[in-house]
């Protein structure tokens, strides 16, 4: 049994190589919250930081620099290059220099502009440890767990998580500033009464008749597309496809989809629901998982449903634009009809996006495709 390796080559397990990518990951992440432990007014998001358990999250860090320090050794063991090993001790070094898991917290007042690490950190864990299982359980095709341009979307992955908290609260500014006038009394009203059911599927829908709308811009209009081409240039699908996204996309997607969930007024647990469902289907849309919703796939949007809009295939070429409910692509036409389960290439046709997040970043700002 073996994985193979990002440029040739395999992933023997024995080799020590696997417990060097996962003694950097965890001296990584542990360091990381170190950091946040000490300036949790700018690392932190407020939201999450009222549910945090302290004590289980310090016992969580001694332990994961533990498993990493016991793994980086292993790799200084049985691999012939122990690189991977040397920079998780030199991470793990600074982290413990810097306190390690005792780091104490004292009272802070909050700064308007911070950097989500804390949110980065858990969704990495979570997403790796539910999405990499399912995908190794029940795949789509057989690929690496490191397949090639994991890189690139690891990039994305820390990037997009880390300025969420910035791109929230920028989005939310022009939102109130620009949509203020539209505000009505009677109509959030009418909203707030309806069950928190009916509520948040009816935020669900909202933004997603107004993604469903942008994302045909992206599509359609040449000068758009070049952002979006970001999204679509990754060859292989996983849970971490899905991050692969411009910053100036994201940002402008947020504040788009903001506007009418501020104007209708949305119960906020309402919100914060759909921002969770938002974030959990976006990534299980893209993973490489065999999984069959039935009938359902004609109504939710689905990994099947999804992998066609990234699909290469003529069939699938701007198609498929719903995020949440596929009877949207239904009613206006633009669904993926008459074809075969899944499709069997991904990425832009032409393949001329080039890999690498800052290259990718200045892509469209002088592409002329």
């Amino acid at each position: 049994m073996f994985l193979k390796k990002l440029e040739g080559g395999e992933f023997r397990f024995g080799e020590g190589r696997i417990s060097g990518y996962i003694a950097v990951a965890l001296a990584v992440l542990s360091l990381l919250g170190v950091l946040a432990f000490h300036f949790p007014q700018y690392l932190t998001t407020p939201d999450l930081r009222a549910a945090y358990d302290v004590d289980l999250i310090r016992w969580i860090m001694f332990i994961s620099l533990i498993i990493s320090g016991s793994l980086g050794l292993l790799n200084f063991v049985r691999n012939t290059n122990k690189r991977a090993g040397l920079i998780a001790w030199v991470l793990i070094t600074i982290a413990i220099a810097f306190g390690g898991h005792r780091v104490e917290v004292t009272d802070f007042e909050q700064s308007n502009t911070y950097l989500g690490l804390d949110w980065f950190i858990l969704d990495l864990l979570g997403s790796t440890l539910i999405f990499v299982f399912i995908e190794k359980i029940i795949p789509h095709r057989k690929q690496a767990i490191l397949r090639p341009e994991w890189q690139t979307d690891l990039h994305h992955f820390f990037v997009n998580h880390l300025i969420v908290g910035f791109v929230l609260l920028a989005a939310n500014q022009f939102v109130s500033n620009a949509f203020g006038w539209a505000v009505e009394r009677g109509s959030q009203e009418w909203v707030q009464n309806f069950n928190w059911i009916s509520q948040l599927l009816l935020v669900l829908l909202v933004a997603d008749l107004v993604q469903y709308a942008l994302h045909r811009i992206y599509h359609e209009v040449p000068y758009f597309w070049r952002f979006h081409a970001i999204h679509h240039s990754a060859k292989s699908m996983d849970w971490l496809a899905g991050s692969r996204q411009h910053i100036a996309e994201l940002t402008l997607t947020r504040c788009c989809v903001l506007a009418p969930i501020f104007v209708l007024g949305f119960d906020k647990s309402v919100i914060d629901a759909y921002i969770i469902i938002v974030g959990f289907q976006a990534v299980l849309n893209h993973t490489n998982a065999q999984i069959n919703f039935g009938w359902l796939k004609y109504i939710i949007v689905t990994p099947q449903f999804h992998h066609w809009h990234h699909s290469s295939d003529k069939a699938a070429i701007d198609r498929n634009y719903a995020a949440h409910f596929a009877f949207i692509d239904y009613i206006f036409g633009t669904a993926v009809k008459g074809q075969k389960e899944w499709p069997e290439a991904y990425g832009v046709v032409g393949d001329y996006v080039p890999e690498g997040w800052v290259k990718q970043q200045i892509f469209p700002l002088k592409a002329n495709k």
